[in-house]
């Protein structure tokens, strides 16, 4: 058979291939590596959130909607009801400052253009009356939309070198200023804490006293914790006195779980500090467990910042509070045994409820707004998420006022525990200017 030469021609040489370039996509690096301990994750220099342990997408999550619970015999009318709304929504420094304790969020949820976006968007689904904020170092995008929506605004900005503060937001058609205050805790040398403190008229007739608080997070600072919780409690009871004794509602993060000595101090109006440990009095440990460590002894000036005297150890406040979340009952996938929320902060690092809104004789809560399920937040691993800005749930309760009796009055509990004998006398202090929760962290904060 004849060859046909031209058939058998040597191809050349196939050349490698070359893949295709990648598209500059908005993810981070999808190499496999963990940060070491005391790494600190990093910012590009527009401010973008840069997670080092999140690879790819993170799975959307859908988040269930919050119900309404209703009071039995809610008293209430459109004339003499108002909600009021604490909500911490996680300084943008504070999360820059403390990113190992958002490892598993991903990083376009922790960017605070998308964060304010979802911050106001619950705000606004709410409608509240009134909006206490913790944690604001970036007012004026939060004010200007407020402002459009008919609120008013007071801030007080922690001192020191902190950037952050209290906020508090006022529908002006409904509600009418009288009188404005605020404590700087540093003036009493009890850190750089801030607390609001303001008189409204609500529809031209009731009045109250409403104040605005973020106390210390730091657990071993107990004693700091405890002042700062009874100046605020003592300067509220002073300004619904002068007042003619108009009622309170207290908003904030207390930084403090119901089990705690501060919980009990404030749903009962006294705490001996002789029967804890300061170290411990933010809570996080079973009864049971206490008995293990040893008590700490209090220093003179520990003793003064607790009770505001060096040589008494039994804290008192005047006020007869109720918190509005364990006056309703709500869903039991919600609630601990105190009847509070089991969880209104999520982060790396902590589980639990320390964001409460208390109330004082003259008002009855007709309804709140119930968090969600421990299941639905443990699915998202960790707060923010694409659907929810901060840390932290936004805590929602509704107000009306009744009529004072004698009856109300505050009297303390007579049947606590710890009224014994070794009690000293109480002088009122100057006016001043379950599910198990655990803290993780040291930060002073």
């Amino acid at each position: 058979m004849a060859y046909n030469t031209s058939r058998a021609r040597l191809s050349p040489p196939a050349r490698p291939a070359v893949p295709r370039p990648r598209k500059r996509g908005r993810s981070p690096s999808a190499a496999v590596w963990c940060a070491s301990s005391d790494y600190v994750a990093p910012f590009e220099p527009r401010g973008r959130w840069q997670n080092p342990t999140w690879q790819g997408r993170a799975p959307q999550t859908r988040v269930p909607s919050r119900q309404w619970i209703v009071a039995d015999e809610a008293s209430t009318s459109d004339g003499d009801a108002c909600t009021v709304m604490s909500y911490n929504i996680l300084a943008d420094t504070h999360a820059g400052n403390h990113p190992e304790l958002y490892l598993d969020v991903p990083w376009d949820a922790m960017r605070w253009d998308s964060r304010r976006r979802l911050i106001l968007r619950e705000i606004r689904q709410w409608d509240s009356d009134l909006v206490c904020l913790q944690e604001v170092d970036k007012l004026r995008g939060i004010a200007e939309d407020m402002q459009k929506r008919g609120y008013k605004c007071s801030f007080k900005g922690r001192t020191w070198d902190a950037e952050d503060g209290c906020a508090t937001f006022w529908k002006s058609g409904r509600l009418r200023l009288l009188e404005e205050d605020s404590i700087e805790f540093s003036e009493f040398n009890l850190w750089n804490n801030v607390a609001q403190i303001l008189v409204f008229e609500l529809s031209g007739s009731q009045k109250f006293v409403l104040g605005n608080i973020h106390v210390l997070f730091s657990p071993k600072r107990g004693d700091i914790k405890l002042g700062q919780i009874r100046m605020l409690l003592e300067k509220a009871n002073a300004l619904a006195e002068k007042w003619d004794g108009i009622p309170i509602v207290l908003a904030g993060d207390f930084n403090c779980t119901p089990d705690s000595a501060l919980y009990k101090f404030l749903s009962t109006m006294k705490l001996n500090i002789s029967l804890h440990d300061r170290r411990q009095l933010s809570g996080g440990l079973d009864n049971s467990e206490f008995g293990l460590y040893e008590l700490s002894r209090w220093s003179a000036a520990e003793v003064r910042n607790a009770t505001g005297y060096s040589n008494v150890m039994v804290a008192r406040h005047p006020l007869k509070l109720s918190s509005s979340y364990a006056m309703l009952k709500g869903n039991s996938s919600n609630r601990g045994d105190h009847g509070e929320p089991i969880a209104t902060s999520y982060h790396k690092k902590f589980l639990g409820t320390v964001d409460y809104l208390w109330y004082t004789r003259g008002l009855e809560c007709s309804r709140v707004l119930d968090t969600l399920p421990l299941s639905a937040l443990r699915k998202t691993r960790g707060l923010p998420t694409r659907e929810m800005g901060s840390d932290h749930l936004p805590i929602v309760a509704e107000f009306v006022f009744t009529e004072q009796t004698q009856d109300d009055s505050g009297q303390e509990d007579e049947s606590e525990e710890e009224d014994d004998e070794s009690e000293q006398d109480y002088e009122p202090a100057q006016k001043a200017t379950t599910s198990k929760h655990i803290y993780f962290s040291d930060s002073d904060d």
